[in-house]
């Protein structure tokens, strides 16, 4: 029997990024962390930015850090927050008046019994937190204090130690590779004591020359890799990746190597070690930042296995469109559709833009397929840039042309702060008696002047099923869109 695969995709055929899905309509919201493999399940670990986050805006709240589970890095379930971060310490210590909390990196200690999360603060001195759990999806507690060798005389929440990684060696010894902002951007790497919780003093300095940051560290037949950004950029789409190799993690470190100039449109952010029984996958990751953007809710991955010579050395990137993985274990089928009372775009292959203000309007329409009653409708949108007036849906009859049948049948007023900054299903209620074979558009517009509410859409939706049009200020009347979907879900129930 052929060993089953699951295919990634990171592009689609026109090159636009997609963004990943749960099966419930939500954007993965989960950045600038690490996927790890615990007992044959993939954890995603990452900033959440879809309470509105901003780097640098003194007001914006701090969202926390994610959870999200998977057997095969398609298909992603929402395990929640790591810790509750909405309280009045945790924002203090990470909301847009400080530099922010970011990068949860999770390992996994066997001798203690305990998963150990690391994350990247600057209220402190040594510039990160600690805390345990004994599940790898938390809820994780926070743990004393830690210290390291570098900085340690350093100002308290200054600029000290940043972006970093957790490795643990195959005799359970593990370590810790961060950026040191004080040489201005070199990497350190540090071991940390048997509980993973603090440095024992054992570390080597400037692994790099400076103007780097973001290192994943990580072990390949007896060779030790430290992978980082090449130079540093936050927030860029598009800065380098560079590695080092050593023989030891204390070095001495060779010189560096790039092996891409634009990390595929993002910044590195992790190598994971993925030991699968057909063989072991080294996972490299980066975030496709929304440029420095006021919405980074928005960003995307880049996920693809390194890979290497049969010197060791790492091949230059190729920025796959997708990949395939072999699985460990047999997956069951989804099942398929067969309540026809579903009418739904699907999840998959979907990228996001944001223009619905002023006089621009976006609609979808759908076929019904029995009569009864249209109970429930879902389009998945979000904000971004502040929009300053409610988010207008509504429902028309309407014809193959796109255009519209009368008055709506229904309106939905939906205030700005009712929508998330990451793109999601907003479900809503109509109960419009409709009858099989009947033609219907959800419109989606705006008064804002200010800001913009988006859409998810898939230029390369099957023609005959449903389309997706667009009108300007300066339209009389909707444009099809050829080959676009805009995500939707729309449920019938029986008279």
């Amino acid at each position: 029997m052929a060993q089953q695969e699951s295919t990634i995709v990171n592009f689609n055929e026109k090159g636009q990024q997609v963004t990943k899905y749960t099966s419930l309509g939500e954007a993965v919201d989960a950045h600038d962390g690490e996927i790890a493999y615990f007992d044959g399940v993939y954890y995603l670990y990452g900033t959440s930015y879809g309470c509105g986050f901003e780097w640098g805006v003194k007001d914006a709240p701090f969202c926390g850090f994610k959870t999200y589970s998977s057997t095969d890095m398609v298909h992603w379930t929402d395990r929640g927050f790591m810790f509750d971060a909405s309280t009045a310490l945790w924002q203090s210590r990470c909301n847009g008046s400080t530099y922010g909390c970011f990068r949860p990196h999770v390992i996994f200690n066997k001798k203690k019994g305990k998963y150990v999360l690391w994350i990247n603060v600057y209220d402190n001195r040594v510039g990160f937190r600690v805390f345990t759990s004994n599940s790898p999806v938390g809820p994780f507690e926070e743990v004393t204090e830690p210290t390291l060798a570098v900085n340690n005389l350093a100002p308290i929440a200054g600029l000290n130690n940043g972006d970093h990684d957790t490795f643990v060696d195959d005799d359970g010894t593990a370590y810790i590779a961060f950026t040191d902002w004080r040489t201005k951007g070199t990497i350190v790497i540090e071991e940390l004591d048997e509980n993973y919780l603090s440095g024992t003093g054992r570390h080597v300095k400037a692994v790099t020359e400076g103007k780097t940051e973001a290192p994943g560290l990580f072990k390949r037949n007896g060779i030790y890799y430290v992978t980082y950004s090449d130079p540093n950029c936050g927030y860029c789409s598009g800065t380098g990746t560079s590695y080092r190799t050593a023989k030891s993690p204390l070095g001495p470190w060779s010189e560096g190597t790039k092996i891409s100039d634009n990390s595929c449109g993002g910044q590195p952010s992790f190598v994971s070690t993925i030991q699968l029984a057909s063989g072991t996958i080294y996972l490299y990751g980066s975030d496709l930042w929304n440029n420095a953007a006021k919405n980074e809710a928005l960003a995307n991955f880049y996920w693809a296995p390194l890979i290497f010579e049969e010197d060791g050395s790492i091949q230059p990137m190729e920025c796959l469109q997708k990949f395939s993985v072999p699985l460990d274990k047999k997956q069951k089928e989804a099942p398929k559709a067969v309540d026809k009372n579903v009418i739904s775009s699907g999840i998959d292959g979907f990228s996001n833009y944001c223009d619905i203000s002023g006089g621009v309007q976006r609609l979808q329409n759908f076929t019904t397929t029995m009569n009864g009653q249209l109970s429930e409708v879902s389009i998945t949108t979000f904000k971004s840039g502040y929009p300053d007036a409610d988010l207008e849906i509504a429902i028309y009859e309407s014809e193959a042309d796109f255009s519209l049948k009368g008055k709506p049948l229904f309106t939905l007023s939906v205030p700005a702060d009712s929508i998330k900054w990451s793109p999601n299903y907003f479900t809503f209620s109509t109960n419009i008696a409709v009858e099989a074979g009947g033609q219907y558009a959800i419109v989606l517009r705006s008064a804002a002047e200010k800001g913009c509410y988006g859409i998810a859409f898939n230029d390369l939706s099957p023609d005959g099923k449903w389309g997706a049009a667009y009108r300007s200020v300066n339209d009389a009347t909707f444009s099809e869109e050829e080959h676009r979907s805009l995500m939707f879900r729309a449920i019938i129930s029986k008279k």
